[in-house]
């Protein structure tokens, strides 16, 4: 076969995913759905919740838009309406499709799984979390291995945070706690919007793992970094974790500058230290000293002479 060929045979089975989607589609991308009244034998109006709409252009630029809709959900989900039994089954775990799998080994299904089983949402909140709550598998699309921007890595991974911790209606999904103003339990950090801007949540409040791009042991609130020298250090944490795949996508400035990855996406005070500034600045302080040690000696001796 060739590569015209296995490009047209691609093609056609995208569109009939698409054909066969668009079933489900045709009611879950609107807000309001039409349906026939079996009981009436008219057309009835009907409100979508808002968790069931489907953004199409959202969906087939995800990660699993060569998916089909029954891919992931039962058969019963073809009968309309849709019973209280298949509306009711668990629905899948990442691990369920991707664990145990050669083509997906690269990601590191197995080692997040692991990691997650490890965090406070996991031994918190137990069966309840699921990866879909943060993954949503309608529109979920990988970011940090495909955008060598770091502020659009940090905007797109915060979002997923924010998505439950800014949305009370989610939050409470599984907490009856109120949902905590973001804005007031960071206020002890200096420029905060500039934090927000260009750090993601997980570097302050998530276990590093070198093996993973994106740490998944989300610690307790009680462990989240607070001291400034965790990032702004020549050992910045940014380096485990942020900025540490970026390391081959993104040209060094070879400046003399100390972890000059960061230096390309925003100066931390502390991680950016140049090693011959360091020097220069060594030297002019020897001088400065060495003047002010020689003005002193000259004057110690003309004072002697003076009073001799």
């Amino acid at each position: 076969m060739s590569h015209a060929q296995a490009e047209v045979q691609v093609s056609v089975a995208k569109t009939a995913n698409q054909l066969e989607n668009d079933k489900c589609l045709k009611c879950h991308a609107n807000h309001i759905f039409t349906y026939d009244n079996i009981v009436t034998s008219a057309k009835g109006k009907h409100k979508m919740e808002p968790g069931n709409v489907i953004n199409p252009n959202l969906f087939y630029n995800s990660n699993h838009k060569n998916f089909k809709c029954k891919d992931c959900h039962p058969a019963g989900f073809e009968i309309w309406p849709h019973s209280a039994e298949v509306r009711m089954e668990d629905k899948n775990a990442c691990i369920d499709c991707h664990g145990g799998d050669e083509q997906y080994a690269k990601f590191h299904f197995e080692e997040i799984e692991k990691q997650f089983a490890m965090s406070v949402h996991s031994t918190k909140h137990k069966e309840d979390f699921k990866c879909w709550m943060c993954h949503e598998p309608h529109s979920y699309r990988i970011i940090a291995r495909s955008d060598s921007i770091t502020k659009n890595v940090v905007t797109y991974d915060n979002n997923i945070c924010l998505s439950c911790h800014n949305n009370i209606n989610k939050y409470q999904l599984i907490s009856d706690k109120p949902s905590p103003n973001i804005i007031d339990k960071h206020e002890w950090l200096p420029n905060q919007a500039r934090h927000f801007q260009h750090v993601r949540c997980i570097e302050c409040h998530a276990a590093k793992a070198d093996s993973l791009l994106v740490a998944h042991n989300i610690l307790p609130k009680g462990k989240a970094v607070k001291l400034c020298v965790e990032c702004h250090s020549k050992n910045s944490i940014l380096m485990a974790s942020l900025y540490h795949y970026n390391r081959s996508k993104i040209k060094a400035t070879d400046l003399g500058f100390e972890n000059e990855i960061i230096l390309n996406s925003s100066y931390v005070i502390g991680a950016n230290r140049n090693a011959y500034l360091n020097m220069i600045s060594i030297i002019i302080l020897a001088l400065v000293l060495g003047a002010i040690l020689t003005h002193m000696t000259f004057r110690i001796i003309y004072n002697k002479r003076r009073h001799e």
